[in-house]
């Protein structure tokens, strides 16, 4: 069939489905560029829309000038994110070549469990046979369980890389965040307009309720989980537990994933009570850890879903479910999406009652 043979409908059929074919390689080609940095885009987006109520107080501190305060804003976050990075590394590093330098010289001990850990359920024998063996012999004791050690080893490495290729991200995030706030004024009128786009008349309520969701979950997850790591960490400092540093960070990961800081504290609390003689010392740690562990159920009600036009649990279920879909930037993702489904659906109910469905009619 010759192309003059074909009729109108037919030839704007095939125009539109050429066009369209062409619309959607050329969008498959820009995602497939635009994918290796997605991630740095939407950390960016989120560190800036988390920190833009700072940022517009520093500017205003600095007599409303915008290029000082960007400056001073990449140096905090830089310095923010560099400085825990670099103590963090410092003390694994230092720990690793004293443990090592202990070992070779042959100075390495550990201390004998208390009499008291043979009484503790379950697990109470076998644990003081197996820390007696490694305090009276260590070398055998490494030698028979090198398997373990090379495996648990192994894992503590990938997670340290992990922890790398994270600081790295933020700093590219921040680099980001601070374009954007840059470019404030731009970069609202681009989300502006496509939001009214997308949205029409409802677009600057969304804009709020995404905004103010982003800080919620800031302040809610990520401050509370903070704080946790903070006084979890000083307490074990506070009753000697070794590494307790590198034992906050572990704290701060289970905090930010919304699982109990007491998986790390309640063998902190058992370590304590095996090696230290103190009772009274003890009991208060083992309080304290409860207080760190528990206090966010005091702490969430007071801060996540403050300012935000959705329920509490509305955003804590979308920061959890964003959390066990896309990792720590579930977080926020999912939070804004369940918060908008949320406003959505009010939205279609309350069309559907009687008088707006009379008002609409009319």
């Amino acid at each position: 069939m010759s192309q003059n043979n074909l009729t109108t409908p037919v030839r704007n059929a095939i125009e539109i489905a050429v066009y369209l074919l062409l619309i959607f390689a050329i969008l498959s080609w820009c995602l497939q560029i635009v994918m290796p940095f997605v991630s740095f885009l939407a950390w960016g987006t989120i560190i800036a829309v988390a920190l833009h109520p700072a940022f517009l107080k520093l500017r205003k501190s600095l007599g409303e000038r915008n290029k000082p305060a960007v400056l001073v804003f990449v140096l905090l976050g830089l310095t923010t994110i560099l400085v825990p990075a670099w103590m963090f590394a410092g003390s694994m590093l230092d720990s690793v070549q004293q443990f090592r330098g202990a070992l070779e010289s042959g100075q390495f001990q550990v201390p004998p469990a208390n009499e008291s850990v043979r009484e503790w359920p379950l697990v109470g024998e076998r644990l003081f046979e197996g820390w007696s063996s490694a305090s009276t012999n260590l070398e055998d004791f490494l030698e028979d369980h090198h398997e373990e050690l090379k495996s648990v080893s192994s894992t503590l490495l990938g997670k340290a890389a992990g922890i790398g290729l994270s600081v790295l991200q933020f700093l590219a995030a921040t680099l980001v965040a601070a374009a954007m706030l840059a470019n404030e004024k731009s970069t609202r009128a681009m989300i502006q307009r496509f939001c009214q786009r997308l949205a029409g008349e409802r677009a600057d309520e969304m804009i709020r309720l995404s905004s103010a969701t982003i800080r919620s979950v800031a302040v809610g997850v990520l401050g509370i989980a903070f704080i946790q790591a903070l006084l979890g960490g000083a307490g074990m400092w506070a009753v000697g537990v070794p590494a307790a540093g590198v034992w906050a960070l572990f704290i701060l990961v289970l905090a930010i994933a919304q699982l109990p800081p007491l998986l790390v504290l309640l063998p902190a609390v058992f370590y304590v009570f095996a090696t230290n003689d103190n009772t009274a010392v003890c009991v208060i740690f083992t309080i304290w850890s409860l207080i760190v562990s528990f206090g966010d159920a005091a702490l969430k009600p007071m801060l996540l879903g403050r300012g935000v036009e959705a329920p509490m649990l509305v955003i804590l279920l979308g920061a959890i479910g964003g959390m066990l879909m896309s990792g720590i930037i579930g977080l926020f993702l999912g939070a804004v999406v369940l918060a908008l489904g949320y406003k959505l659906v009010m939205a279609w109910l309350e069309q559907g009652e009687p008088g707006n469905a009379g008002a609409e009619g009319a």
